[in-house]
């Protein structure tokens, strides 16, 4: 009997507590009518109809294309131009550790993904994608997309709010078929994690949540700057929560997001108030109201209109503004603070907290309100830390020889799973041995 080893990326192995697999819908906010697929590392079996293998080890110098049939209830699949029919959906399943798919929608920038691919028709000429991934695989793309940084802490504390995040709204899209979609209605997931330091902040996060008092996951929203304040939940959303509770927040001084400008006609301004909202811009309170209108602290509303309203309709960074005219030109002035919608989380706060040495849990706390975080006690300690040392190895490897040209065999996440590999088979690993594609299957 032949089986594979499936060593899941980073943390399935102590991640089943979570979720073994989520299912992640790809490219969401684009109409794909076509797709092509090809195969950086490892091989991939392609499936009709999720059981019928049509072509089994696929791999470099093959690629796959996707289309939408013409009566749109189904999907054409070819090989290397060779056609093997029409089917509801098709599906390419990795057959060992370390596959990576390099994906090529029509008109649509390059991504590349872990673990399996399922295709099906989205109606006519469009394609539904969702990547079947592991749970920490996914975590890791998602704190590659949602934030920037170099220090572990930084995406340590990302993977964190994440994961809770995840799991408290697992089934977000249940009834669509799926977990997450890839944009920021879930969690942005643009690619696959292919930075040794990003998996080192999440593998440090390992079993990681935030928890409130009472030890239930919490919501964990976060936002790229809040200006300087936070903001509480019920003046952006309908629920007043505890931990989501309007805090200072200096550390969001002087980042890349932290201020911004917007002149708008006057006529304009007023005219969408007057229009929009009933109110009589001739009235000289109220008018003096719009054109003077200050937050020397975050406000939620303008005579009664949401912020969240205003910020909607003018396309605004942050609800975190003042109004003002300029003499000149008589233009209305927005000077604002601040990009996202200001609740929880602020990134560049976490930022320049982590860089002034402030630990990770002291950050979390800081932005929800009396949290704490939970650590699961089923995920090994032992076998985070051997992952942990391996990621630190490859980190100062990189970083002895910069500019150092690789394989695709050559690639981090592929190095580490071969040593891995042999590691949980018991066996000795020789650095100088060459590697074949018998090396990621075993005999039993």
């Amino acid at each position: 009997m032949k089986r594979i080893l499936v060593l899941s990326l980073l943390l399935s192995l102590v991640a089943v507590s979570y979720a073994e697999k989520v299912k992640v819908r790809l490219f969401t906010n684009n109409k794909i009518d076509a797709l092509y697929v090809s195969f950086d590392l490892g091989l991939y079996d392609l499936f009709a109809n999720d059981s019928s293998l049509i072509e089994p080890s696929l791999g470099d110098n093959l690629s796959v294309e996707i289309k939408t049939s013409p009566t749109g209830d189904g999907v054409m699949v070819a090989v290397n131009g060779y056609s093997y029919g029409t089917y509801t959906s098709v599906s390419l399943r990795a057959t060992d550790t370390a596959c990576i798919l390099c994906l090529n929608p029509r008109n649509v920038k390059q991504r590349t993904y872990e673990g399996d691919l399922v295709v099906s028709a989205f109606g006519k000429g469009n394609l539904r994608i969702i990547n079947e991934v592991e749970f920490e695989t996914y975590l890791a793309g998602v704190v590659q997309s949602e934030i920037y940084g170099t220090q572990s802490d930084i995406f340590r504390i990302q993977a964190t709010i994440s994961r809770t995040w995840a799991l408290r709204n697992i089934n977000k899209h249940r009834s669509d078929g799926y977990n997450f979609c890839d944009y920021v209605h879930c969690q942005a997931y643009q690619n696959r994690c292919i930075r040794p330091d990003i998996m080192l902040g999440t593998m440090q996060s390992s079993g990681e949540t935030i928890v409130d008092k009472n030890g239930k996951l919490i919501e964990t929203p976060f936002h790229s700057n809040s200006g300087g304040q936070t903001a509480n939940s019920e003046d952006v959303w309908r629920s007043a929560l505890p931990y989501l509770r309007s805090v200072p927040d200096t550390f969001s001084y002087h980042m890349r997001q932290s201020d911004w400008t917007k002149v708008i006609p006057i006529n304009q301004w007023l005219g969408y108030f007057s229009k929009t909202h009933k109110l009589n811009v001739q009235n000289d309170s109220i008018r003096k109201e719009l054109l003077t209108f200050s937050q020397p602290k975050r406000k939620s509303k303008i005579l009664g209109i949401p912020l969240t309203r205003i910020r909607t309709d003018f396309k605004l960074k942050s609800t975190f503004f003042s109004v003002s005219v300029d003499p000149h030109s008589g233009d209305v002035v927005l000077d604002g603070h601040g990009y996202g919608h200001g609740v929880g989380l602020s990134q560049e706060g976490t930022i320049r907290m982590v860089s002034l040495g402030i630990s990770y849990d002291s950050i979390i706390r800081h932005y929800y309100t009396g949290s704490q975080i939970h650590r699961d006690e089923n995920v090994s300690v032992a076998y985070v830390n051997n992952f942990v040392t391996e990621i630190t190895k490859i980190i100062e490897e990189d970083k002895a020889h910069p500019g150092q040209k690789k394989s695709k065999k050559d690639d981090w996440l592929g190095k580490l799973f071969r040593v891995r590999d042999r590691q949980d088979r018991e066996e000795e690993f020789d650095p100088t041995k060459q590697e074949v594609e018998s090396d990621y299957k075993v005999e039993w």
